[in-house]
């Protein structure tokens, strides 16, 4: 499994829209439409990687967590699916469901909203402020697969926090470190 650290899109930057396909209902998802009343957390995830893995039972409670309080969440994998068939979104659906997530998983298959977002790793994680301006890119906490420190959310539930009460996340960034994403060759 490579380590690959996030490419930390530079703060202030404007969310990218996107209509893309949720896997768990084939409907069409914007990120317009899908924005949260106080923020919104955009997160690059797969079903594959060991890093992702490590983190979808934090990830199901956060959103729970959250979306009481104005923020919207809202997952994307853009991994090729030709090279990496348990990624296809069949396969996602039954992911979001054994996970119990609340929130869309959305299918990038010709992976430009992965670009658009200079997205690198799964799980790479990006939170926007009500006017999706961007306000924190980086880690869900100091937690790997084997390091022994617990699953906690801890970074990304002080930015999450922070920008509910209105203030500027003023605590370091550190970027997630994952697998890479998968590109199409």
């Amino acid at each position: 499994m490579a380590l690959t650290p996030s490419n930390m899109l530079p703060i202030g930057t404007v969310a990218p829209n996107f209509e893309l396909v949720n896997t768990v209902d084939d409907t069409l998802v914007s990120l317009t439409e899908a924005k949260g009343l106080n923020g919104t957390l955009i997160m690059f995830i797969c079903n594959h990687c060991p890093f992702v893995k490590h983190v979808n039972e934090e990830l199901s409670k956060l959103a729970k967590d959250y979306v009481s309080k104005g923020i919207n969440c809202i997952a994307i994998s853009s991994n090729d699916i030709d090279n990496y068939p348990e990624d296809a979104p069949d396969k996602m659906k039954q992911n979001a469901i054994d996970n119990d997530f609340i929130f869309p998983y959305l299918y990038d298959q010709t992976q430009n909203v992965a670009k658009a977002y200079d997205a690198a790793c799964t799980p790479d994680f990006y939170v926007f402020d009500k006017n999706l301006k961007l306000v924190y890119r980086g880690q869900l906490d100091d937690s790997r697969p084997g390091n022994g420190i617990p699953v906690n959310g801890k970074d990304l539930r002080n930015a999450l926090d922070t920008i509910i009460k209105g203030e500027l996340i003023l605590s370091t960034q550190k970027p997630s470190i994952g697998c890479n994403i998968k590109w199409k060759a």
